[in-house]
């Protein structure tokens, strides 16, 4: 099997940030309760140019600068960005690639929420292994769903988290460092319509009798039910997918040396830490970047590299889940 290993990554990340004060403010909650249970003490949020797929963009220049290619080399460009974005009906993806200039790429983009970049780093992986003329591929997006909370709103409080920003990451055929093993990924299409925005869609049309009701934004039908629901599996399927996607790898949780994990609540971030039997200290705690949804992994792999937390052998487990539900994780050998 060739190598197939990440060559550079990038986040790009808006100068406007929100406190966990205005947020306590906003949401009608106490500052304490914004740091320490929420987990926020700031997050990034969208300036008048921070634009969903403008900030995918950004952040695939710096990969690109980082990683010292031309952009021609480039051979494929997955856009792993949200729906949310510049234009309704629109590949994202198709204008990344024109941006940056891999004039010999071809692009499309793919969604999975939270979960996209999980499941992308599989997509990019397996199409790269099956099609020989694959060497190079950009991953790249942006996420700002968070122009979808309502603060009042308080069945949506666990998603008060929501930031802004860009991520990117390279992978090349034959590149020994940083090897993409293994993954696994578990969804459940009973939680479907647990999270939604009500209203802009085929049942729902947007009229200004639903605009001046707010429902284009974020809303949990049945808060009660899904919270049973979840409670039952959301914790047990991270873990499971972390069990596969090392087991899948020839490893265990006892080999693992850092978690690249989504931004939850501060008391489920150390949950899953220590069902693993991970250090605290071998992930990072996203409190001054909320949750830029499927962007997190790459921006937790980022700091983690500049703080000096991963080195050459180290195995690395990145973490998601994104309403639908889906669960997944990815193994990566670290360094050469």
């Amino acid at each position: 099997m060739v190598a197939i290993g990440i060559v550079s990554m990038g986040v790009y990340l808006p100068e406007k940030r929100m406190s966990s004060n205005e947020l306590a403010r906003l949401a009608g909650l106490p500052v304490d309760v914004v740091e320490q249970k929420l987990g926020i003490k700031e997050k990034p949020i969208p300036g008048d140019e921070d634009h969903t797929a403008y900030m995918g963009v950004r952040a695939a220049e710096k990969a690109i600068a980082k990683a010292g290619i031309n952009p021609k080399e480039i051979d494929l460009v997955i856009y792993i960005g949200e729906e949310h974005k510049e234009y309704p009906i629109w590949t994202a993806g198709i204008k990344l690639q024109h941006d940056i200039g891999a004039v010999n790429a071809w692009a499309f983009d793919t969604a999975l929420r939270c979960g996209t970049t999980i499941m992308a780093l599989k997509l990019a992986k397996d199409l790269m292994t099956a099609d020989e003329e694959i060497k190079t591929v950009l991953l790249a997006g942006g996420y700002r769903n968070g122009d979808f909370i309502n603060y009042d709103n308080t069945n949506t409080r666990f998603m008060f988290n929501l930031g802004a920003g860009g991520a990117a990451i390279i992978l090349k055929k034959g590149h020994s460092e940083n090897q993409i093993l293994q993954t696994h990924l578990i969804t459940d299409g009973s939680f479907s319509e647990d999270v939604i925005v009500t209203t802009g869609g085929t049942k729902n049309p947007i009229t200004t009798k639903t605009l001046a009701a707010g429902l284009y934004q974020f809303d949990v039908p049945d808060p009660t039910g899904m919270k049973l629901r979840l409670d039952e599996k959301s914790m047990e399927n991270f873990i499971l997918c972390i069990e596969k996607a090392l087991e899948k790898s020839g490893y265990t949780k006892e080999d693992i040396n850092y978690v690249a994990m989504l931004h939850m609540k501060r008391s489920a971030h150390t949950y899953v830490l220590d069902k693993l039997g991970v250090d605290h200290n071998k992930s990072i705690f996203l409190e001054n970047y909320g949750h830029i949804g499927q962007m997190d992994q790459i921006i937790s792999l980022e700091l983690a590299e500049q703080q000096g937390k991963l080195k050459n052998g180290d195995i690395v487990v990145l973490v998601s889940a994104g309403i639908g539900y889906a669960w997944g994780a990815n193994v990566i050998k670290w360094g050469k």
